[in-house]
């Protein structure tokens, strides 16, 4: 969305719906994917969704032709987030990004999480499928700051800039935040493996021990 408060041409209805139908809902699909892994929640990602794709439709005049609808979209959701998360619980007005991050990490999370495998949404289940139940189960346990850096660059592709512009953050920051997360779903990856019985060179403990009877 331009920052610009400078008027912007009024589009005909036919030529806006028209626009908005071509270069927004292409992108529902990982609009849906990054709103479910925001909130952890099946109802919660399609309100998120449906309240993300109202605004744009609102203010789809501000949307530049030829930029990054994707990016634009993002953004919008990332900041309808935070403040349906505000007025859920009745924060200030003010409220940093990073107060939040630890709202969706808990054990019950987790657990609906878990349970909404048998939704007949299969959007969630592709979402699952896509990164795996292991990865996905660390990176829902990120706080929700880090997670978000995970699923924009990694999940998602975007650049460097295109993640400092949809969380409003310096480049600075978003490098040192995606590095921090990197950090964080490795080191809960490595807890699993080694649950597994692998051990941190990604061999298992029996493969050693062939390895060690070979070599007598």
């Amino acid at each position: 969305m331009s920052d610009s408060p400078e008027r912007v041409p009024k589009l005909s209805k036919e030529e806006k719906d028209r626009r908005f139908q071509a270069e927004l809902m292409p992108v529902l699909d990982p609009l849906y994917n990054f709103a479910f892994r925001l909130t952890l929640d099946e109802d919660d990602a399609n309100d998120l969704v449906q309240e993300t794709y109202l605004k744009a439709y609102r203010f789809f005049e501000y949307f530049e032709p030829g930029t990054n609808a994707k990016a634009w979209l993002f953004r919008i959701l990332k900041n309808s987030f935070i403040n349906d998360f505000r007025k859920k619980s009745k924060q200030p007005a003010k409220v940093d990004y990073s107060e939040i991050e630890g709202y969706y990490n808990s054990e019950e999370v987790e657990a609906d999480s878990d349970a909404g495998t048998t939704s007949s949404d299969m959007r969630q289940q592709a979402v699952r499928d896509l990164i795996g139940d292991e990865v996905a189960r660390a990176l829902n346990s990120l706080p929700v700051d880090f997670r978000t850096v995970i699923i924009l660059c990694d999940l998602e592709g975007f650049t460097y800039e295109e993640m400092a512009k949809v969380l409003d953050i310096p480049i600075g920051t978003v490098r040192s935040r995606l590095h921090r997360a990197r950090n964080f779903l490795k080191e809960k990856l490595d807890k699993y493996a080694r649950s597994m019985g692998y051990g941190t060179n990604g061999a298992t403990a029996d493969d050693e021990e062939d390895e060690q009877e070979t070599t007598d």
